[in-house]
C-alpha cells in the first residue's frame, strides 16, 4: 500500500507496485473501439504504462500530451494511456487533442487492473480510481520502472522513465 496526497490530505492505495524485475500482471482493458485488449497483446514491444485518474483533469491530460509528444521518437516502444474513464470521453480527447502516439484504455469494466498492479485509490474523494503511476515493461513483460507519483497533483517524471529505455 503506498501513501498518496492530493494538496496535502493523505490516501492510500490497495496493494504494491510491480517491482523493477518482476513480470507484470495481466490485464484486460477496453480501448476506445471497445474491444478487449491485454498485455499479451503486446508482447514484443516495449510499454510504458502511463496510468492516471481521470482524462478530464489538467494534470492528467498533460500526462497524456507529453508522453504523446516523447513517443514518435522511441523505437519498438507502445505508450498506453490507462484511466477508468470511459472509452468514449477517452475518444473524445484523443481527437480533440490529435493525438497519434498514444494509446487510450479503459478500466471501467472489470476494475481490476488498479488492484492487480496495487495503485486503486482506497479512499477519499478519489477513491476507486487509479492513482498517478509510470511503470515501463521491456519486450517480455518485466517492469524496468515503476513511478508512484506521490502527489496527485504533479506530474510524473517523464525522464527517469524515458531513460530505462535509452
Amino acid at each position: 500500500m503506498a501513501h498518496i496526497t492530493f494538496k496535502g490530505e493523505d490516501f492510500k492505495t490497495i496493494g504494491e507496485l510491480p517491482q523493477k524485475g518482476e513480470k507484470a500482471p495481466n490485464f484486460n482493458l477496453i480501448n476506445q473501439n471497445l474491444e478487449t485488449v491485454n498485455l499479451t497483446d503486446y508482447r514484443g514491444k516495449r510499454l510504458i504504462l502511463n496510468i492516471f485518474p481521470s482524462i478530464d483533469t489538467n494534470v492528467c491530460a498533460t500526462s497524456v500530451r507529453n508522453f504523446n509528444k516523447r513517443a514518435k521518437d522511441l523505437k519498438n516502444t507502445e505508450v498506453l494511456c490507462i484511466s477508468r474513464d470511459l472509452p468514449f470521453a477517452q475518444k473524445r480527447f484523443v481527437k480533440a487533442e490529435d493525438l497519434k502516439e498514444v494509446i487510450m484504455l479503459s478500466d471501467f469494466q472489470t476494475l481490476e487492473f488498479g488492484k492487480k498492479y496495487g495503485l486503486e485509490i482506497e479512499n477519499g474523494p478519489f477513491q476507486n480510481l487509479l492513482s498517478r503511476v509510470v511503470i515501463v515493461l521491456d519486450e517480455e513483460g518485466k517492469v524496468l520502472h515503476a513511478q508512484q507519483v506521490t502527489e496527485i497533483a504533479e506530474e510524473p517524471n517523464y525522464l527517469s522513465a524515458l531513460k530505462t529505455l535509452l
